[in-house]
C-alpha cells in the first residue's frame, strides 16, 4: 500500500510537471483583426505568473469624417497544448470612443465601454516571436455601440 502511494504521488508530480510552461514575461506587437472597424491594435502582454497575464490593446483609427480610440484590458490564462502551442482564455473590458463630422449637421460623439471574453491558440518560435489566433466578443454599453461585436484576429508579437 505505501509502493502504490508513493508510486501514484510521483505519477501526480510528473503530471504537474509536465503541463508547466513558460510564457514570455513581455511581449509587444500588433492585433491585426476587424476590431468593430479599428483595423490593427497595438498589442502588449505582461506576464503575472507562469501560467496567466494581463493583455492591453490599442487601436486608433481615423477616416475621411470620423476619428476613434479603442483601448481594451484582458486577463489571460494559458495552457500548455502541444511543444510550443499554447491556448489561452481570459475576460476583460475596455473604453472607446468615436467623433465623427457630419456634413452640414456637425459633430457627433460616443463614448462607450465594453465587456469582452478571448479564446485563442498562439504558438511561440524558438525566436523570440509570438503569433495568435484568437476570438473576442465584445459586448457594447453606449448609444453608438449597444450591441454584441464579434471580433477575430491575428496578432504578431515580439517577445522578451
Amino acid at each position: 500500500m505505501k509502493k502504490l502511494f508513493l508510486l501514484s504521488i510521483a505519477l501526480f508530480g510528473f503530471a504537474l510537471s509536465s503541463n508547466a510552461q513558460q510564457i514570455s514575461k513581455n511581449a509587444i506587437g500588433l492585433r491585426l483583426g476587424d476590431s468593430d472597424g479599428f483595423g490593427a491594435e497595438i498589442s502588449y502582454q505582461r506576464a503575472l505568473g507562469d501560467n496567466n497575464r494581463l493583455e492591453a490593446d490599442l487601436g486608433l483609427r481615423s477616416g475621411d469624417g470620423y476619428d476613434g480610440f479603442k483601448l481594451a484590458g484582458l486577463y489571460q490564462w494559458v495552457w500548455l497544448l502541444e511543444g510550443n502551442f499554447n491556448w489561452y482564455a481570459g475576460a476583460g473590458g475596455g473604453i472607446g470612443s468615436y467623433s465623427f463630422d457630419i456634413p452640414y449637421k456637425g459633430n457627433d460623439s460616443e463614448t462607450f465601454i465594453f465587456a469582452a471574453g478571448d479564446i485563442g491558440i498562439e504558438y511561440n518560435f524558438d525566436i523570440p516571436l509570438q503569433i495568435s489566433l484568437d476570438a473576442r466578443p465584445e459586448l457594447g454599453f453606449g448609444d453608438y455601440r449597444n450591441d454584441l461585436d464579434f471580433d477575430i484576429a491575428l496578432g504578431v508579437r515580439y517577445q522578451f
